[in-house]
């Protein structure tokens, strides 16, 4: 994966790739106090236009208020247009996008009430984040030996940076195991979801997915339940043991990242046929028609970046956020 790109916003102004850099003593690099988004902007016939902006930025400064930080330098409208600005200017047709509130100066006595926040944002062209393959065929997954995390140990709501080292021990060991996700329990022992992915089950044409209480509330698996309703299909909330995952007619994830892709076997059991069942292929060509402006929703969720080039040059903090 290459995430370069021409330029990053950083705290109000557009820097060059390479001088958007960060000082080794930053408090967010030791301990993990930050927030993040994955955010996608995709070609569209009006041009690039970023999918859900709006309510991934909501949950952006969500995800600092749970953290603790009382007061942003930016409000969730300026945060937005920041976004807009950073990819027209880097050019990209399709792009992932990556805003970051982080701790800054101050804050080595573990409180974030002694620091202060700051804010980058960065953008680069990104396909398929689990393989070009794994849009067709599906991947295998296992279930982690790693748990969740419980929601009163870390915050399940918000995208904390320090809350993805538990992702990246359960991913790297799957990963050395042969498999390309893990899928984690709950500390109940029910499934929660995978490292970067919210998980969904299809049995008898009804689709089944996690309780909210300790997993990300993905915006993704939101825009799914959406489509999952236009086509019929019931959408149900309940708890899922692992061994229901096994027998179900089909499983698939889905995350700003991933999009929508089938799990085609966990755990060395196959699932359903191998391949890519009906109902998840009817579910991912609709989200993607939605995010390339074919569909219904599309108007409603699609923000199109329409600034003129000469606006995002040598601009001061002001002019960027007007």
């Amino acid at each position: 994966m290459n995430v370069m790109s021409k330029y990053i916003w950083m705290n109000g102004r557009l820097e060059e790739y390479e001088k958007a850099t960060l000082h080794f003593l930053t408090p967010a690099l030791h301990y993990g106090v930050g927030v993040f988004e994955g955010i996608r902007s995709y070609s569209t016939a009006d041009g690039p236009a970023v999918f859900r902006l709006k309510e991934h930025i909501h949950r952006l400064v969500q995800s600092a208020q749970i953290l603790g930080f009382r007061e942003l330098p930016y409000s969730e409208d300026e945060l937005a247009n920041a976004v807009r600005v950073t990819v027209a200017a880097n050019g990209f047709d399709e792009c992932y996008i990556r805003p970051l509130i982080y701790l800054d100066d101050g804050g080595w006595n573990l409180s974030v009430d002694n620091g202060k926040a700051s804010v980058g944002i960065a953008v680069w062209e990104w396909n398929h984040y689990l393989g070009d393959e794994a849009l067709e065929k599906g991947i295998r997954a296992n279930i982690s030996s790693f748990t969740r995390h419980h929601p009163n140990v870390m915050m399940t709501k918000a995208k904390i940076t320090g809350n993805y080292a538990n992702s990246v021990l359960a991913k790297t060991e799957s990963v050395r195991l042969g498999f390309d996700e893990a899928i984690m329990l709950d500390p109940q022992g029910y499934v929660a979801e995978c490292t970067g992915e919210n998980i969904f089950l299809v049995r008898n044409n009804k689709v089944y997915t996690t309780p909210t209480a300790e997993i990300l509330e993905g915006i993704t698996r939101d825009t799914i339940k959406v489509i999952c309703r236009d086509l019929g299909y019931e959408v149900i909330e309940q708890p899922i043991s692992r061994d229901q995952l096994y027998i179900a007619d089909e499983v698939f994830v889905s995350g700003t990242a991933a999009e929508c892709i089938a799990l085609t076997e966990i755990d060395f059991r196959i699932i359903g046929s191998g391949r890519m069942g009906p109902v998840t292929r009817a579910i991912q060509s609709a989200f993607h028609n939605a995010v390339r402006g074919l569909n219904p929703h599309s108007k409603e969720w699609l923000d199109v970046v329409s600034i003129p080039v000469e606006n995002l040059f040598h601009v001061s903090q002001e002019q960027t956020l007007k």
